[in-house]
């Protein structure tokens, strides 16, 4: 292995791939070596411009205040570059999130080369631009993490394994090495960079418990990977970084509950999730089956499914998924508003398509769940009929004990309006989902006020790239959703016994139960917009044929969202 020189990292930045040899063989000589422990600060917003950083190694965070990450920036990434050319201070913070090595060019030199060469700044322009353009427009980056501690609670934890389990997985993203104890004993920081330069990934393996070892482990990664063995007790981390997210530094933490072939037991993740603060992806792995999704997830190439709301029409999201399956799509993490989040636990659960077919038809058509109509003071329905349909589809099972990642979205009327559910049990985060207004009852839960998800954010890709999946496919069911009556003027219904004769000879007035799930869909219209442009998959079945209470047209929807899937997948290939 023959690790990069300085001139070969020079040559593959943005800003100076376009230099000859000996403009490279001069920046050499004029760039000063800096060291910068993780959690420091390179610099601080309005502090004086006076050079440009090239990340040699090591992983740097560009923060809007203390704690708001907006980019992360990973070796050969220039930065400093816009308050540079604008000959003022800096409007950003840039804090390591871990030990980084940096190449710093001052201002004098910078000067000295746009001088002898010109199209430099024509190089730090076009940076400088496509940088201004996310900050402002809050563009999110890719988050594309390269090296990785794994940290086991304790010995009993086949972290070997598991180590080399992850690498043969990421090998199908980029080339990946395993650090030990032994290999790295005794290593100065450049062996570390090097490596690090060479390889894709790289993963600091603790399988010993040397805290000097474990110290440069922490020290050296992006991502913390945090494994146990999930029939363990759940306790207290041995050091304080992987605990504490202050102490983290903004890195990803990454819960890894190895469960060695057995089933996934209730109740065990929330233990474990409980022993930790701030935000904390956790990963089921059952079995060697599960490692390619986590790799994908915790290098930032993950897949995800979002699934719409839209009443009866969201049965196509079944003949989606069977074409997807079919052609073999993966998905890592998955989420849904209302009857999409219904559905979308379903594939969250790794039900086979057959089960999902069967129960959801169970569920919906021969069911009936919104039949139990009562007097209608608080809504339609008593909503027992969905709930108690909801239990015993999913259990008492919680949302962290779910085998993928999985999320939904219910509009809180107590507070802000969009509440995006991770936690908790399943079931009642569901019936919250789809709880539509006027039709079904509000979910009250601590005091707040849970109703349809779809009246704020029908189709929850934003929450998706906010977690950093890297591809998302959406279905979002968008057919045509008017409601059209008579040509007259109307302003009051009839007496009940005309009503009932004129909507025989066809329907004049539109119905209750479908003029409130209308109703509920209208006003995240905007927002569903903007979502859908989010997706780098869009699946729009037609559906104008559907009713959104139509559940006798369950077969027309799903061969809707068939149909419509093939076609997406064929012009990709096309």
């Amino acid at each position: 292995m023959q690790p990069p020189d300085l001139a070969d990292l020079i040559r593959r930045s943005t800003i100076f791939a376009h230099l000859d040899d000996a403009k490279i063989a001069m920046l050499e000589r004029r760039m000063q070596w800096l060291c910068l422990p993780g959690g420091q600060y390179l610099f601080k917003a309005d502090e004086p411009s006076d050079a440009l950083y090239l990340l040699r190694s090591g992983s740097l965070g560009v923060f809007d205040g203390p704690t708001n990450l907006m980019h992360q920036l990973s070796a050969g990434d220039c930065v400093g570059e816009i308050s540079l050319l604008s000959g003022g201070n800096h409007h950003l913070s840039v804090r390591a999130l871990r030990d980084c090595e940096l190449l710093r060019l001052d201002a004098a030199a910078f000067e000295a080369l746009v001088e002898h060469h010109p199209t430099t700044m024509l190089a730090v322009a076009r940076t400088a631009t496509l940088r201004l353009l996310q900050n402002t427009r809050r563009i999110p980056s890719p988050n594309r993490p390269r090296t990785f501690a794994l940290l086991p609670v304790d010995a009993g934890v086949p972290a070997r394994a598991l180590a080399q389990q992850l690498a043969t997985a990421l090998q199908e993203l980029g080339s990946c090495m395993v650090v030990d104890a032994e290999l790295g004993k005794d290593r100065g920081s450049d062996w570390f960079a090097e490596r690090e330069a060479w390889a894709q990934f790289v993963i600091y393996l603790d399988d010993t418990g040397d805290p000097v070892w474990r110290r440069r482990c922490l020290r050296q990664a992006d991502v913390l990977l945090l494994p146990v063995l999930a029939s363990q007790a759940a306790r207290a981390w041995p050091e304080a970084e992987p605990i504490h997210p202050a102490r983290a530094w903004h890195r990803p933490r990454h819960l890894l509950l190895l469960h060695e072939g057995r089933p996934i037991r209730p109740g065990l993740a929330q233990q474990w999730l409980a022993q930790f603060g701030g935000a904390l992806a956790h990963h089921h792995v059952r079995d060697a089956r599960d490692i390619p999704r986590v790799a994908r997830l915790i290098a930032g190439y993950g897949r995800g499914l979002v699934l719409a709301g839209g009443g009866a029409r969201g049965l196509a999201h079944l003949g989606a998924i069977r074409a997807l399956r079919d052609a073999g799509e993966p998905f890592d993490a998955i989420g849904g508003t209302s009857i999409g989040a219904i559905i979308a636990a379903g594939v969250a659960s790794d039900w086979d398509t057959s089960t999902m077919l069967r129960r959801y038809f169970d569920a919906f058509v021969r069911r009936r769940p919104l039949s139990d109509w009562t007097l209608p003071l608080v809504a339609l329905t008593r909503g027992a009929r969905t709930s108690r349909m909801l239990r015993e589809s999913f259990g008492d099972i919680g949302i962290e004990d779910l085998p993928k990642p999985f999320f939904c979205v219910s509009t809180n009327l107590s507070g802000a309006p969009r509440a995006v559910h991770r936690h908790g049990p399943l079931w009642l985060w569901l019936r919250a989902s789809s709880a539509i207004p006027g039709v079904l009852p509000p979910v009250l839960h601590h005091g707040e006020v849970h109703v349809d998800g779809a009246l704020v954010d029908n189709l929850p890709t934003d929450v998706m790239v906010a977690d950093g999946i890297a591809h998302i496919t959406a279905v979002s069911i968008h057919g045509e959703f008017a409601r059209h009556a008579a040509d007259t003027e109307e302003v009051a219904t009839p007496p009940w016994w005309r009503l009932l004769l004129e909507q025989r000879r066809g329907p004049r007035w539109p119905g209750l139960v479908s003029t409130l799930a209308r109703a509920t869909m209208v006003n995240s219209g905007e927002t569903s917009e903007l979502c859908r442009a989010l997706a780098h998959r869009l699946i729009t079945p037609s559906l104008e044929h559907v009713g959104l209470l139509d559940w006798k047209a369950w077969r027309r929807a799903v061969d809707a969202g068939y149909r419509a899937t093939l076609r997406a997948l064929e012009a990709e290939r096309g």
